[in-house]
């Protein structure tokens, strides 16, 4: 089954109640502060929830829109961790007031498909990026195919990344791809450490495209492929395309939403 990249709706939420569940990484300071929120307001279960509070940084806030992509409930994050793109401030006092002010993002992940060389097909979903890394000493050779037509015959380099608009600013942006503003409708197709074409700095591709990558020399040169945090050895071929089938609805402080954080990012 395929999904998408982040097709991206702006809109007010529905009036908050109060039914929140509190999830936290495993960290002391996220777990202290879960602690701290829960005697003051109460915690429901997800699936009893009208919003999931997430108390950590951008790893625990996927892993939470992952966990929770069977639900309708939005995650409203509070940064907590090393690193907060996707979240909030972290204050405890005016909780109810933020919520209930909160704007909403809806985004959709990217799906993969991918056959190891034993034959074996593997499928995940990413919200920020679906990467292929060399896994051992020698360059991976890739060839790279769009909507069924050849477009690179071979990209001799560590790796390559097809990423979303909401993860343009992670792994995409620290291997020099272009930040995407939400709505944008593209995906960036981005090379890492390209070694031919030498000046190749990759491709911005429609949202709809259907990417694929094809590993040559495979047994020689070994690739692994990750989807967000899950990865899998050995690859032999990738596939990517979009299709809005999952939404992950994600809230942000009012002038604080991804919008505005992808275009403050380009001026830092």
């Amino acid at each position: 089954m395929f999904v998408s990249e982040p097709n991206v709706q702006h809109r007010k939420p529905e009036k908050m109640k109060k039914r929140i569940a509190f999830l936290a990484s495993d960290v002391k300071v996220a777990q202290s502060a879960r602690d701290s929120l829960v005697a003051k307001y109460g915690n429901a279960a997800p699936r009893d929830a009208d919003v999931v509070v997430a108390l950590g940084g951008d790893g625990f806030m996927l892993q939470t829109l992952h966990n929770m992509q069977h639900l309708d409930s939005p995650v409203y994050g509070m940064n907590r961790g090393t690193i907060g793109f996707l979240m909030n401030e972290y204050h405890e006092d005016d909780l109810m007031a933020r919520l209930a002010d909160a704007e909403e993002e809806v985004i959709n992940p990217l799906a993969m498909r991918a056959m190891d060389q034993s034959g074996k097909l593997h499928e995940a979903l990413a919200i920020n990026e679906v990467s292929l890394l060399r896994a051992g000493p020698q360059a991976a050779r890739l060839k790279i195919s769009v909507d069924g037509r050849e477009r690179m015959d071979e990209l001799v380099c560590d790796g390559a990344l097809l990423s979303t608009a909401a993860g343009s600013t992670a792994y995409n942006y620290s291997a020099h791809g272009p930040i995407l503003p939400i709505g944008s409708d593209v995906l960036a197709l981005t090379p890492i450490a390209a070694f031919r074409p030498r000046r190749w700095r990759g491709a911005l591709l429609p949202k709809i495209a259907k990417v694929r990558f094809d590993v040559l020399d495979a047994d020689k040169r070994p690739v692994i492929v990750a989807a967000d945090s899950i990865s899998f050895p050995d690859i032999d071929w990738v596939e990517i395309r979009s299709e809005p089938a999952i939404s992950h609805r994600i809230l942000f402080d009012p002038g604080h939403g991804l919008e505005e954080r992808l275009i403050s990012e380009q001026f830092t």
